[in-house]
């Protein structure tokens, strides 16, 4: 494989090496924060949801925080191909022009227009997105604990430099200021231990559903905070990346195996952890996932030899249309990820040995 690579934890590693890998194994797929670097991911999402989960009954619990959220609720759409083909189009070509006299958009401005995105997108289909037979989606959002209780000029900032201390001093440090709140599909257990960091689950409901995925994406100071969600407890609700950047949870207590198509190799805990570097290495809670992602090599093909990433609006801030044309070029290569994983999975049926796996 050239463009894709696979690592394991040590449990999913016995499971492959036994046994392979089928999608009747498959129990929880998480869907990681990122923003534009999930783009190169959209071509394994289809080929996933929309060929090879086919062939497997079973439940599947999708975890999904900020983007990653958005992404695997399009997976509860009873046309998920359109669904994920529209995503990636819609991604690709928004747009943030600057209204006159304006140099950068306001939180306020941006935060409406993503909220006019998902109710144009979703348009009354969240009882389709909860009513699916084998699909329990999780959404996860931070929600403000004491100062960042509620959005404000100055105690927003001083909020999240507290949390940012207090998170490098020991990760559960952070539920002091943030607990992750996670909205679920009625009736679905969390499929992970979550007694490593402050938590509350709710219910996901056609009432609040566009509001929770609309939090879980409202990163700090470029969105607004989403306040009293119905529902849910009282306060304000940011990005579900900040508790959980990439969804390193503890599914060490499940059976069979978490897959999850990521942008990259390290399974991050939450995005204060982005700078310590410490806490990028694997832990037993992924002891049982089989990561997917791209080989740097492959990466480094890519336009300006990166994954499409934020900064890109203002990289190409007076040229919207080279942006556009960047983004549709990396998600059109990222093809040959999805193309990589069906042949690793039509050779491991064939041999019954699971090649090129690596150590998570």
């Amino acid at each position: 494989m050239k463009a894709l690579q696979i690592l394991a934890g040590p449990l999913a590693r016995e499971h492959l090496s036994r046994q392979g890998l089928g999608p009747a194994d498959v129990r929880s797929i998480p869907g990681a924060a990122g923003g534009p670097k999930g783009l190169v991911l959209g071509p394994l999402d289809r080929f996933i949801f929309n060929e090879w989960l086919t062939g497997s009954q079973q439940p599947v619990d999708l975890v999904g925080a900020s983007i990653g959220a958005w992404r695997l609720a399009n997976a509860c759409l009873a046309d998920s191909r359109q669904a994920f083909e529209e995503f990636e189009t819609g991604y690709i070509q928004q747009r943030y022009d600057l209204p006159p006299g304006q140099k950068r958009m306001t939180a306020r401005q941006v935060s409406l227009q993503f909220a006019e995105g998902l109710r144009t997108f979703y348009g009354g289909r969240a009882k389709e997105v909860l009513a699916h037979p084998r699909f329990r989606l999780h959404v996860i959002a931070a929600r403000g604990r004491h100062l960042l209780g509620r959005e404000g000029r100055a105690r927003t900032p001083i909020g999240y430099l507290g949390a940012f201390v207090s998170n490098t001093v020991h990760r559960r440090g952070l539920g002091a200021w943030l607990e992750r709140v996670v909205f679920s599909t009625p009736g679905a257990a969390l499929p992970f231990d979550a007694r490593d960091l402050r938590t509350r689950q709710v219910d996901l409901t056609e009432a609040n559903f566009e509001l929770a995925l609309q939090a879980s994406c409202s990163i700090p100071f470029m969105l607004e905070a989403v306040h009293d969600i119905p529902g849910a407890p009282r306060g304000a609700y940011w990005d579900g990346g900040i508790t959980d950047y990439h969804l390193h949870l503890d599914y060490a207590n499940t059976d069979g195996i978490v897959l999850y198509p990521h942008f990259q190799k390290a399974v991050v805990p939450g995005w204060l952890d982005k700078g310590l570097k410490w806490r990028h290495k694997p832990s037993r809670f992924l002891d049982r996932m089989v990561v997917l992602a791209p080989r740097a090599e492959w990466v480094a093909s890519l336009p300006g030899g990166k994954l499409p990433d934020r900064n890109d609006f203002v990289r190409y801030a007076s040229d919207a249309e080279g942006r556009i044309a960047a983004w549709t070029t990396a998600a059109s290569a990222a093809t040959q990820l999805s193309d990589e994983f069906a042949e690793w999975l039509h050779q491991t049926r064939r041999t019954g040995q699971a090649a090129e796996v690596a150590a998570l």
